[in-house]
């Protein structure tokens, strides 16, 4: 069931939320930079580059999309702080996955969910009252890298390249990958190792390729920047 709110009471229409747990999410061309929120760009992006250059087999590992953030009202809705952009995409990941730490605390259909204000509001299946909601707050919301659709042979989500060891063309390690920024200029790796590097994730000219089954991705860089 799919639980309409009054209008005048919200910012917009509460939005159906389908069964279904894909729903596409941003690409990066070639060239050019991402529109995306600089954290994480790694749900809203995919980047694009010819098979040669891509070894695609990314693990399968959880994502987290976002948390839950507080109670809204006295029907069992939460608010939600999301990670992806646009920021209700998270709605179309139905069912969530609930964790707390490394615990999985259940799994939870999401009925209806809106914009709301600068943030989100859902209501989840089994949640009736703002006691049950409450019970929820501050919950990761988590999803298993498989259910993002999956990207064709010349593509390759952010969020993959997040723990690959970045090395230079001479083999020359600088460290790894912990996440990436997009600024306004080009989309930027950033990596850590003896210390901290910002590469830009320029396709030939800093990154030569990107290897999934070793783990690696090679770039031209000198190690003294």
């Amino acid at each position: 069931m799919v639980i309409t709110l009054n209008a005048s009471a919200f910012s917009t229409p509460a939005l159906p939320v389908a069964n279904s747990a894909c729903v596409w999410i941003g690409r990066v061309p070639i060239t050019g930079s991402a529109v995306a929120p600089n954290r994480p760009p790694a749900l809203s992006n995919c980047c694009k580059k010819p098979p040669s250059s891509v070894n695609q087999s990314a693990p399968n590992r959880l994502i987290t999309l976002g948390k839950i953030a507080g109670v809204f009202g006295i029907q069992g809705w939460v608010k939600v702080h999301s990670a992806t952009a646009p920021r209700d995409n998270i709605l179309r990941y139905s069912p969530w996955r609930l964790r707390r730490g490394d615990q999985d605390v259940g799994s939870y259909r999401v009925r209806s969910g809106q914009v709301h204000n600068k943030g989100l509001i859902a209501w989840l299946d089994g949640c009736d009252d703002r006691d049950q909601a409450a019970a929820l707050v501050g919950l990761d919301i988590v999803i298993e890298r498989q259910q993002l659709p999956p990207p064709s042979t010349d593509e390759f989500y952010w969020v993959d390249l997040e723990g690959l060891t970045v090395e230079t063309a001479a083999g020359v390690t600088l460290g790894r990958v912990t996440h990436l920024l997009t600024t306004g200029a080009n989309d930027v790796l950033v990596v850590h190792g003896d210390r901290e590097r910002l590469l830009p994730f320029i396709w030939d000219q800093v990154i030569l390729d990107v290897d999934f089954e070793r783990g690696r991705v090679r770039v031209d860089w000198d190690p003294e920047f």
